[in-house]
């Protein structure tokens, strides 16, 4: 199958209403020239790069990258096309077809988070990129969101994000030894909740890979166990998911050995055992009851008849001779939509 082009799923970037930043010629710049100032704010994905490394191969390289020029710098900073460069230097090139903005970096930067042109990013990669504006450049907020096009809210809630998140997951989110959506989904709230769980989870996922799925079922067993179970669940993540994962075999393996009948009989228990619960509640409930409860009753109702009946075949007809019968089967019910609601249901 054929690589598709790099242009696939991108939006390429629009020089005719770009505004004064953006210069319309892009050319052949050697790799060396480019600063990569802004590697530590990307998330690397090395399937990405591999990707657009076979498109580039088979292409050529399509979407120009971004760099900025700060006056008295020879280098080029590179805004955008991080994973383009990591492809070209994965081939073996010595160039990349860059577009020179001729605005200032901050400015740049701040049109490249406007604009999103060649992918979607995380909103760690967004958070990042904000507080260098904000730090490094002394953008407000409030500035920082008019140049990227953004009003204060996303601003204010990438950065607080930021804030959530300890250094060391920062740097296991850009490595993917985390994904993204773990950080912000998982150990963002689980940070807020208990640190050092949040803390003693990241060490034991960076030393014995979880999936995202895998972290995913943990967080919602979490959530639901007690405060003695939790200090076991985040010091060992990857023993509590294998019980799991072998609780599950088990009960597949029994499945399998009883066959549908032992999970018929579950079943019927489980139904025994609820209708004795509903029987209790209905005993003490006085009428006329509400309406929702009154539809209930009568759908339920109108069902029993026609289990009723089937009770009776399986427990006296085991050889499934339904017309031979030892005793009378049990009466079929008009459709309880001829009663009145409010008649007793007990």
């Amino acid at each position: 199958m054929a690589n598709r082009p790099e242009t696939a799923g991108m939006q390429t970037p629009c020089v005719v209403d770009a505004g004064p930043c953006v210069d319309a010629m892009a050319v052949q710049v050697d790799l060396h020239r480019l600063e990569l100032r802004f590697a530590p704010m990307r998330i690397v994905d090395a399937r990405a790069v591999q990707r657009l490394a076979n498109s580039i191969h088979e292409y050529g390289q399509l979407v120009a990258c971004i760099a900025a020029q700060e006056p008295g710098n020879a280098a080029l900073v590179l805004i955008d096309g991080y994973r383009r460069v990591g492809a070209l230097t994965r081939l073996g090139r010595d160039t990349a077809l860059v577009q020179c903005w001729s605005s200032p970096v901050a400015q740049a930067l701040a049109q490249m988070l406007a604009r999103s042109m060649s992918r979607a990013f995380a909103p760690i990669e967004e958070a990042l990129m904000l507080r260098e504006l904000i730090d490094t450049h002394a953008l407000s907020q409030r500035e920082a969101a008019h140049q990227c096009a953004r009003d204060v809210s996303w601003v204010s809630r990438r950065l607080v994000l930021l804030g959530e998140l300890p250094q060391d997951l920062v740097a296991a989110v850009r490595t993917a030894r985390v994904s993204a959506w773990a950080a912000a989904r998982i150990f963002a709230p689980l940070a807020r909740a208990n640190t050092a769980h949040a803390s003693a989870l990241l060490h034991s996922v960076q030393a014995n890979r979880l999936s995202t799925r895998e972290l995913h079922t943990w967080f919602e067993h979490y959530q639901r166990a007690q405060h003695s179970q939790r200090e076991h669940m985040a010091q060992h993540p990857r023993l509590f998911i294998d019980s799991l994962n072998e609780r599950d075999r088990e009960r597949a393996a029994l499945r399998l050995q009883g066959g549908p009948e032992r999970e018929l009989a579950t079943e019927l228990g489980h139904l025994q055992s609820q209708l004795a619960r509903v029987r209790r509640r209905l005993v003490d409930t006085s009428t006329p009851v509400a309406t929702p409860i009154a539809m209930a009753c009568q759908r339920l109702h109108a069902q029993l008849p026609e289990v009723a009946i089937e009770l009776w075949r399986l427990c006296h007809d085991p050889d499934g001779n339904s017309h031979q019968h030892t005793g009378p089967a049990p009466a079929r019910h008009e459709s309880a939509r001829d009663q009145l609601s409010a008649a007793p249901v007990a």
